[in-house]
């Protein structure tokens, strides 16, 4: 506003112009500030990654290397399902199989053996993913295999439901008539599944002989089989838990809250937390308490130890696995029942 020479206000004939021109200097502005952060959280996230040591060549090695097994498992097979708990593994398995089959569907169901006993965020993650992805998703139920009188369900302080797994499992092999099951199985995590072939026959009982495998040399996979027979095979063996967290940091995997720290009851039982649940039984020098903890693996609350962390992102999370002295299924309560407890299990047709 302008004041002329009789005392009154008036409107400039530019006053438009003008006020057009401070408008967009502000937008201008605000945009500058928000190119300037964005370009401060790129150059923040490149410095994490350098700290972090992650070495982008070798994780797209592992990648290319994974999604060249799973389209190996598409041309060889038929009756093809991925064993999805919820948990990392099969979640970036998941991923893996978005991209290597893209724009196509996933050409794989998604199969979950529920032993009843699971944490609630696992399995509402399992359907909210499977939703997303519009995969197929089977869900079976140990509860049914106790029911029908197919496995006797264990009893006692120590008891645990994931051992009647395998019942459920191959059941639903036979059932499905399935040809192969993708799983998570890593090399790195327990020295039975470090035996492990990528492509893992298992004879008409659902069983692993592990002098029985045959040679994978450059890369040929052996489908083969006789009637009755299936593979378990698993795309991510030559990756380590670092390796895994690392690949969720680039791609921004979502992951169940469960991963992260969070407040829980929890009770400690031969040198392993455990997440308290209404139906687990206590010793009498055992008390429950509430405290900060997350989860490393993640399968039937029985038997899934938790870590005292901190840890609330992945950048803290890779940091924290990469100093700690104790491996990933450390905390794995169902491998302390004996030295060869993974062994024996999948002798029986476990995972």
């Amino acid at each position: 506003m302008l004041e002329d020479g009789g005392g009154k206000m008036t409107v400039p004939k530019n006053a438009d112009f003008i006020l057009s021109k401070a408008k967009g200097e502000r937008h201008a502005s605000a945009s500058s500030a928000v190119k300037a952060k964005n370009k401060r959280k790129k150059i923040k996230g490149r410095r994490m990654k350098n700290v972090l040591n992650i070495n982008n060549e070798h994780l797209r090695e592992l990648e290319n290397e994974a999604i060249f097994v799973m389209r190996e498992v598409a041309a060889q097979f038929e009756n093809k399902v991925l064993l999805f708990s919820g948990g990392k593994d099969s979640i970036v398995l998941v991923y893996l199989a978005r991209k290597a089959f893209w724009p196509a569907k996933i050409p794989f169901t998604l199969m979950h053996i529920d032993t009843g006993h699971n944490f609630e965020e696992t399995l509402k993650f399992r359907d909210d993913l499977a939703k997303e992805f519009g995969a197929d998703l089977i869900v079976k139920y140990v509860q049914d295999s106790i029911d029908k009188g197919r496995v006797t369900e264990e009893t006692g302080i120590n008891a645990s439901r994931n051992k009647a797994q395998s019942v459920t499992l191959l059941d639903a092999v036979d059932e499905l008539r399935i040809d192969v099951a993708i799983g998570g199985g890593r090399r790195d995590e327990e020295k039975a599944r470090a035996k492990e072939r990528f492509f893992s026959h298992r004879n008409e009982f659902g069983q692993w002989d592990p002098k029985n495998q045959r040679p994978e040399l450059w890369n040929i996979f052996n489908g083969r089989k006789h009637m009755g027979e299936h593979f378990r095979v698993f795309p991510i063996s030559n990756w380590t838990e670092l390796d895994v967290w690392q690949y969720i940091l680039n791609e921004n995997i979502k992951l169940p809250e469960l991963y992260y720290t969070h407040r829980r009851k929890i009770f400690s039982r031969n040198g392993t937390y455990l997440a308290w649940a209404p139906f687990m039984q206590l010793k009498p020098n055992e008390e429950v308490f509430e405290t900060d903890v997350r989860c490393r693996t993640i399968g039937d609350i029985t038997c899934t130890g938790v870590t005292l962390s901190k840890a609330t992102s992945l950048e803290e999370i890779i940091s924290e696995i990469a100093a700690t002295r104790v491996t990933e299924r450390g905390g794995r309560y169902d491998d302390k029942r004996s030295e060869a407890a993974m062994e024996d299990r999948k002798k029986e047709g476990y995972f």
